[in-house]
């Protein structure tokens, strides 16, 4: 098993194939299966600060992709088909862990915007219009990587706030770093529940 502690992200400066670097390193390295986890903004009504999101899909607003550019053969196919990007025993294996554990927990979709500001309401508004659940601004260039190079994906968000205009208290990120740790021992149990069977998958 191989852990990566942390990330860097497009709204930092980098470019695209350096955000999926460590995961295209790992992927060549022979994992076979891959968890991401992130902090989200709610915009479901379910999607309530301190609930965890199982990523059923996702919509990517990024305005870029990881398999766009240098093609390296040993990443696998450039045209990937995204149907399947999570993987959907993995997701359901999840999801059971969960019911078990009593957590707040539901399935979503995921909206990837570059950031790093937050969303304004009239961006949540037509986010919700597209099925969006949940939105941030990771997690999805890493997925796509993965998925190209054959590695089955898992992804799981922390719903740290409720997304700009479905609250009246206004967007702090202090107060989102303090619901993210609040509910973070709720995702580590739950992906410590998981992880048989991503050891079962060869991850």
């Amino acid at each position: 098993m191989a852990v990566l502690a942390g990330r860097v992200h497009l709204y930092e400066g980098y470019g695209p194939g350096e955000v999926v670097f460590p995961v295209r390193v790992m992927a060549l390295a022979g994992i076979r299966s891959f968890t991401a986890t992130c902090a989200a903004g709610g915009i479901a009504p379910r999607a309530k600060p301190g609930s965890l999101m199982v990523f059923s899909d996702h919509l990517n607003f990024q305005g870029t992709n990881p398999l766009a550019g240098f093609h390296d053969q040993r990443w696998g196919e450039r045209s990937v088909d995204m149907t399947q990007a999570y993987d959907p025993g993995l997701r359901l294996c999840t999801l059971k862990a969960a019911r078990a554990m009593r957590l707040k927990c539901f399935e979503g979709v995921y909206a990837s915007l570059l950031g790093p500001t937050y969303e304004t309401p009239a961006e949540i508004r037509a986010l919700r219009t597209l099925g969006a659940d949940a939105v941030g601004m990771s997690t999805v260039p890493e997925v796509i990587a993965v998925h190209q190079m054959g590695v089955r994906a898992l992804a799981v968000a922390i719903i740290t706030n409720r997304a700009a205009g479905l609250s009246r208290k206004p967007l702090s990120h202090e107060a989102v770093l303090q619901t993210g740790q609040a509910a973070s021992q709720d995702l580590v149990r739950l992906i410590d529940a998981v992880m048989p069977a991503l050891a079962r998958k060869g991850g």
